[in-house]
């Protein structure tokens, strides 16, 4: 087993391990937070320290246990989202940086649509409860409801909104099927929108590990961006937002499905802070 003199000579190591294995360096920072149960800012405050023998002999497994392939937020156990730490393992999809841009636009749009403070909230396919715990705690009023097809993946969710202190309804089932008879003034949604031909191009620690039930989708990962168009025209309120997470190929088509089923309403397609074309908003108004 690789000693140490303190955390210092434990990240360097980790770091060109890393690296040598093709893997991102970052990770070697991600696992020593965790392992000291610490923040950033206060393992660079003690790189002098030294670590206890069990606690290299946990560095050491983690870090070797990504380089064998398994994404670091799964090995620590939580991913940073919207300034909170989730809890995710591989029955859900790790939260990604581009989704909490979705969280932060619907946000910015509420106030310029809606001028009661009582609205309700769905987020179709939580996983993780990211997007409707986000939701819930940066706008306490919203009433949030989530769904998700993955019992597990609920679980998951459940567990985050408990440790984070979020009062969620959660509800198993397809797509809108759990919200039956009831109407939303917010849809929200990041289905799985990759088609199975993309596979070949993607990472294998991906491929390997994350659930594919939220990855893939068929009609070249359009279906559920369809069915949910053909859907929610009997959720909603006026005036009513939908905001979905697309990939980035996407835009025109998905954009089409909604304006098709909501011709009145302003559909546009914005980018991501990578310039992608990344979400699909959609405004209906009174």
């Amino acid at each position: 087993m690789m000693t140490y003199k303190n955390v210092m000579e434990a990240l360097e190591w980790a770091s060109s391990f890393l690296v040598d294995n093709g893997c991102e360096q970052t990770a070697a920072r991600i696992v020593m937070q965790h392992v000291l149960g610490t923040s950033y800012g206060e393992v660079m405050l003690h790189l002098q320290d030294e670590l206890t023998a069990a606690q290299q002999m946990r560095f050491n497994e983690l870090i070797e246990e990504h380089v064998n392939g398994r994404p670091v937020q799964y090995c620590v156990g939580y991913e940073e989202f919207y300034g909170r730490s989730f809890l995710v393992d591989e029955s859900v999809l790790i939260p990604r940086p581009e989704t909490e841009e979705l969280v932060l636009g619907t946000i910015n749009r509420l106030p310029k649509l809606f001028t009661k403070q009582t609205l309700k909230l769905a987020d179709i396919g939580t996983g993780s409860g990211a997007i409707a715990i986000s939701m819930k705690l940066e706008c306490p009023a919203l009433t949030v409801i989530a769904t998700d097809l993955s019992e597990a993946a609920l679980a998951t969710a459940q567990k985050n909104a408990k440790q984070l202190e979020a009062d969620i309804d959660f509800r198993l089932g397809d797509l809108a099927a759990p919200l039956a008879g009831e109407k939303f003034d917010i849809v929200l949604s990041n289905p799985p929108y990759i088609a199975f031909d993309e596979a070949q191009a993607m990472s294998s620690v991906v491929l390997e590990h994350e659930p594919h039930s939220a990855l893939f989708a068929e009609e070249d990962g359009l279906i559920l961006y369809r069915k949910l168009a053909e859907q929610l025209p009997a959720y909603m309120n006026r005036p009513a937002l939908i905001g979905l997470e697309i990939g980035y190929t996407q835009g025109e088509k998905v954009a089409k499905f909604f304006q098709d089923s909501f011709p009145q309403a302003t559909v546009s397609v914005e980018k991501d802070i990578n310039g992608k074309p990344r979400m699909i908003f959609c405004e209906l108004h009174v």
